[in-house]
């Protein structure tokens, strides 16, 4: 083919053509991922944001348990238990409802 102004807007066209053809099949592809979760969104502990502010403090990881352990909140592949993110951590001490929330949060990332 000629190097000539057709042959580049032939040549230019081809690459756009080929590059929507890559964007539609990554978002077919990606169209049965769930939707990211805001990590700095708060709305994701549901209620259990407000009642860790009743919680004495400084609680421990077996108090939160004890008294939320049953609480489901918000994770990438659906809703888990307060037990399900806090188990695994052993006991740890926490200072505040900030304290818990940033390690729950934290460990949903993960």
């Amino acid at each position: 083919m000629a190097d000539d102004k057709n042959a580049r807007d032939k040549k230019a066209d081809d690459a756009e053509r080929r590059q929507r053809k890559r964007e539609l099949e990554e978002a077919r592809d990606r169209a049965d991922e769930p939707e990211p979760i805001d990590p700095e969104s708060t709305d994701r502990l549901g209620e259990l944001d407000d009642e860790l502010e009743t919680l004495e403090y400084p609680a421990t990881t077996d108090d939160v348990l004890e008294a939320y352990g049953d609480s489901e909140i918000d994770a990438q592949n659906g809703p888990k238990s307060v037990a399900e993110v806090l188990r695994p951590v052993g006991d740890e001490s926490y200072e505040s409802a900030d304290d818990v929330r940033a390690r729950i949060l934290g460990l949903l990332q993960q």
